[in-house]
């Protein structure tokens, strides 16, 4: 019997208040129900990531580390002023061949359904070899969250949440391949 794929749930805030927690936890619930892969909540505020440039040789071998480890990825976005937030960028271009290769999904929140992060965030995968995959859970501000702070999600998210499952499993299995 093969192994099961890896897949990192990454919290893409770092901010004080954030809810992207909440998010993951629900993300991984989700997968968990499944048993198709080792699912787990991989935190970049937890690897305390300098600004590019600034030397911490210790935290950044342990987000390589930690990267590479992976299969897949599944990102959970806020929208910071149409785009991804600075520390989930800097996260990002800390390291190049560890993302090469995989496949993410995106599970994004903000006003708009964090969809134009989302969109950017699609951009600097690609650029970093990551498949991204079609389908895209997008969460309310005003309808998935109580009074911006407490995550109550919609029902109707949990179909899309397995779907991009199913897609981010299927990829990564399939360019697991390219990376023997």
């Amino acid at each position: 019997m093969s192994e099961k794929l890896k897949i990192g749930i990454i919290l893409g805030s770092t901010r004080e208040g954030r809810v992207s927690p909440q998010v993951g936890e629900w993300v991984l619930s989700i997968a968990n129900q499944r048993g198709d892969a080792d699912y787990e909540i991989v935190d970049i505020k937890d690897y305390k990531l300098p600004l590019l440039g600034e030397a911490n040789a210790e935290n950044f071998g342990k987000w390589q580390e930690k990267i590479n480890s992976l299969d897949g990825f599944v990102f959970i976005v806020s929208e910071y002023n149409h785009s991804i937030s600075a520390a989930l960028k800097n996260a990002i271009d800390y390291l190049r061949d560890e993302w090469h290769n995989k496949a993410a999904g995106i599970v994004s929140y903000g006003s708009t359904g964090g969809a134009r992060a989302a969109e950017h965030l699609r951009g600097i995968l690609a650029e970093c070899l990551v498949a991204d995959v079609r389908v895209h859970p997008t969460l309310s501000l005003f309808l998935d969250f109580e009074n911006g702070s407490k995550f109550t999600p919609r029902e109707l998210h949990l179909t899309n949440v397995n779907g991009m499952l199913d897609q981010v499993l299927a990829w990564s299995g399939a360019l697991k391949t390219l990376r023997k």
